[in-house]
């Protein structure tokens, strides 16, 4: 049996997160893993929060009837009005359990808007560097990427947003704070795409929010649904709660989109005809009753801090980051795929800016233990000197 031509041409241009995991198994096997240093991949090295724990092991054993079947499609009635309470606190505005659809991850969750607003030739608009994944989702439904620079320290440059519109475009893909860069955007960015975005009525942006509670130095990230009207938000608890395997995320629309009931009729759809039928019923409700546990950001910020003070006192260039668990630095040559292989020869593992359209860049993920990133210094060191 043939495969099909364009699958095949989406696996050769596949994500490099992915490669280069794979490559770091092989390096694994010939050196022994105590010689490579994995900084591929980001998923979380640490176990969920134990509230997280308790409140499934509870939920597990209190059996309650039904809690295994069919819901409706767009998750237990219950659970989404927690999730819009919560939004709601967050945001100030009138979320209900009707404006929320349960999905299988931001990953559905994206999956599913898309699916439900896009015709084929339609455009999104991503800002670049981004998940390459997003790619992938937009191009499942027929949709035309559109990337954006951001500028040098990875914010949003409203007037090439603004130039990039066109009677096509249906979305813009926000992801504060970002994937690979760190970059939080602020509230006035946000508000003065707000302020641009009035001219386009028929634009949504996509907030996709995996990340909103990973930030550091006792900042908040900014809620991008109070500030931008027309806004969807794409979240999960896979990195926030350690959760990556379980696939549980929710997709809101704001109660400001004047055909938000449409959209969710839409969605709903989309959840079942995809093949997500609905989110696990176990998760739903496990996080409709611990939904702001996290993990410990602080220790990630120890390690951030760790790893761009000792890279910038080897002469690597790089922005600090304000959330997530990526640090994002400039190549010291300007090809990013053969810096790549520099480190990969030194043991370490890291994925090309390339792969996430911002080439001349690599990416660290610091979802690693402490020790490694202490014992892989001196390898970066040589890397870089290899490059003069």
């Amino acid at each position: 049996m043939s495969v099909a031509r364009r699958i095949v041409a989406d696996i050769e241009r596949a994500s490099w997160i992915r490669r280069m995991f794979e490559e770091g198994r092989r390096l694994k096997a010939e050196r022994g893993a105590d010689k490579v240093f994995d900084f591929t991949l980001g998923n979380p090295e640490v176990e969920p929060p134990e509230p997280v724990l308790e409140t499934l092991r509870r939920v597990v054993a209190g059996n309650r009837p039904h809690s295994h079947g069919y819901m409706p499609n767009a998750g237990f009635p219950a659970v989404r009005a927690a999730v819009a309470r919560r939004l709601e606190k967050r945001t100030g505005l009138p979320y209900t359990a009707e404006h929320i659809l349960m999905t299988c991850g931001a990953a559905g969750a994206c999956n599913v808007l898309l699916k439900s607003v896009l015709d084929p030739g339609d455009e999104v608009i991503v800002l670049a560097p981004f998940f390459p994944e997003y790619r992938f989702y937009i191009e499942n439904h027929g949709g035309r990427v559109v990337p954006v620079e951001t500028t040098s320290e990875f914010q949003l440059d409203i007037a090439r947003i603004a130039a990039a519109i066109t009677p096509r475009t249906r979305a813009i893909l926000l992801n504060s704070p970002n994937n690979p860069s760190g970059a939080v955007y602020p509230a006035e960015a946000l508000a003065e795409l707000n302020v641009m975005l009035a001219r386009h009525p028929n634009v949504i942006v996509v907030s996709d929010e995996p990340y909103r509670a990973l930030v550091f130095d006792g900042r908040t990230a900014p809620e991008t649904a109070a500030i931008i009207e027309r806004c969807a938000i794409t979240d999960s608890w896979s990195k926030a709660a350690a959760l990556a395997g379980e696939r549980i995320g929710y997709l809101a629309l704001s109660p400001r989109i004047a055909e938000w009931a449409v959209l969710r009729d839409a969605a709903t759809f989309a959840n079942r005809v995809l093949g997500f039928i609905n989110a696990s019923a176990i998760w739903q409700l496990t996080m409709s009753e611990a939904p702001e546990a996290t993990i410990d950001v602080a220790a990630y910020q120890a390690k951030r801090d760790l790893v761009c003070g000792a890279l910038a006192g080897m002469g690597y260039e790089l922005t600090r980051p304000a959330g997530t668990f990526y640090v994002f630095p400039k190549t010291p040559i300007a090809d990013d795929v053969a810096f790549i292989r520099l480190l990969q020869r030194e043991g370490v593992l890291a994925v090309p800016g390339s792969g996430f359209s911002r080439p001349g860049h690599f990416r660290l993920s610091l979802t690693v233990p402490r020790g490694t990133i202490e014992r892989s210094l001196p390898a970066f060191e040589r890397a870089r000197t290899a490059a003069r």
